[in-house]
């Protein structure tokens, strides 16, 4: 991580000659603007920079689509202002002579951009705040792996692509050395780029792997994995690979995202852990699963975005159909691991593909939900959650919309602007989704129908 001085130094020194500010968009994605060095020192640091903001009012094609408040041609795509926050400021390894700053998306009024995902995940801390509590997190993203490069899989259609193992990799050692040349390039590429790098391992599909973080405060971690997420994706191009984080590229295994959370005292507190509870749990943890359970069906739109999201909920696949908790049980939506300080949570739900600012505000506002109203925790669930009969997560985007337009709790912690900007996004995907005709369609219909 940098200071601004010591970029000043390394900017007159010819170390720097490119800054990027940027934000996450909707979708999840790295946006913003690569800004001459010396202009973000003599003005930009001072003052931010500005980018349209039809940038959170589109597809992920770009296109600028109808229903959005803060953005359209009749109100004429004015300018947001991004404002770096300096505490983000590094350097960029993989790309030659670059720093990046991520940044706050504000109005010329001063006024924050309300549908912005990390002013959203802001908002949720500073409640968080308000009770003495802090949130720490992290998030553990599965990716596949394709030695086709990005270009050539564009250029085949995504279809015939050549997996960089041929067979199921979890914990192995000798496929995954076949991509080490590219892991070990995003591990210390993400090490130069201050992020805590944990390890790697193997996954069931195949080319799958996981690039692990360590847990840090909410929005640091959030941060670090727009980083991560868009670093390894230029990493691999640079090897002549492809590398995705879609919740389901095939019929086997999607890409999960699995979300660690727990809450601690402005004094660092366990707020989780009671040593006198027969699991090790406080009351407030308890609570804290409680509101979990609750929510999580009509928080499920900020847990799987996409229509993709939705291929990834699949009985026996280790990705969650029942809104459970368990003790150490992966066969929950909700599992419960640790002790003390560790006490945490881990939600299954999110994919690959998760907006992770989005994700984590809607953890922290189901669980202070349950601590708000003292929601009793029914027991843990025992064995396989699959077959419990508990409620299921909604099963189409179609649904979890639904579900989330007829929330309150909703409602009440992110405010109507937030919960309408981001239900349009889902009836866009929707509608898109529905106007297009499949490979699928083709394959059956063309002859056989």
């Amino acid at each position: 991580m940098l200071q601004l001085p010591e970029l000043e130094k390394m900017v007159a020194d010819g170390g720097v000659d490119t800054v990027i500010v940027a934000f996450t968009d909707m979708q999840g994605r790295l946006t913003g603007k690569r800004i001459s060095a010396r202009l973000f020192v003599d003005d930009v640091a001072a003052h931010g920079a500005e980018c349209c903001n039809y940038l959170l009012a589109v597809d992920v094609d770009m296109n600028t689509v109808d229903g959005y408040a803060m953005s359209s041609w009749e109100a004429g795509y004015g300018d947001m202002v991004m404002t770096p926050d300096f505490s983000t400021l590094r350097k960029v390894p993989w790309l030659p002579a670059t720093a990046l700053v991520m940044a706050d998306l504000g109005w010329h009024d001063g006024k924050s951009v309300g549908p912005a995902p990390r002013g959203i995940l802001r908002a949720q801390l500073d409640r968080l705040a308000q009770r003495g509590m802090v949130a720490v997190a992290a998030t553990e993203l599965e990716f596949m792996v394709f030695d086709d490069s990005y270009r050539d899989a564009w250029s085949k259609g995504y279809a015939g692509l050549t997996a960089a193992t041929d067979y199921n990799i979890d914990y192995a050692m000798l496929a995954s050395t076949r991509m080490e040349p590219l892991l070990r390039d995003i591990r210390n590429g993400m090490e130069g780029a201050g992020l805590y790098c944990e390890g790697v391992k193997g996954e069931c599909n195949l080319g799958q792997q996981e690039i692990g973080f360590k847990y840090d405060d909410a929005l640091i971690t959030c941060d670090n994995h727009t980083v991560y997420k868009n670093g390894a994706k230029e990493i691999a191009d640079q090897h002549g690979k492809s590398l995705t984080f879609m919740a389901k590229f095939d019929e086997r295994e999607g890409n999960s995202c699995h979300i660690h959370l727990s809450f601690r005292g402005e004094d660092g507190a366990a707020v989780f852990a009671d040593d006198d509870d027969p699991l090790g749990m406080s009351a407030m943890f308890r609570s804290f699963i409680a509101g979990q359970l609750a929510t999580l069906r009509e928080f499920t739109l900020f847990y799987a975005p996409n229509i993709n999201s939705y291929k990834r909920f699949v009985d026996g696949s280790f990705a969650p159909t029942a809104v459970a908790w368990g003790m150490d049980n992966r066969t929950c939506a909700l599992r419960v691991v640790g002790h003390g300080h560790g006490m945490r949570m881990e939600c299954r739900a999110p994919g690959g593909d998760v907006n992770q600012y989005l994700a984590v505000s809607a953890l922290i506002a189901g669980g202070l939900y349950g601590i708000d109203q003292q929601l009793e925790l029914p027991d843990a669930c025992e064995g396989n959650a699959y077959i419990s009969g508990a409620e299921r997560l909604p099963t189409t985007l179609a649904e979890a919309a639904e579900l989330f337009a007829e929330s309150t709790v909703a409602r009440e912690a992110f405010g109507d602007e937030v919960v309408e900007h981001y239900l349009n996004n889902a009836r866009i995907e929707l509608k898109a989704f529905n106007s297009s005709v499949t490979d699928w369609e083709r394959r059956r219909g063309f002859e056989r129908l």
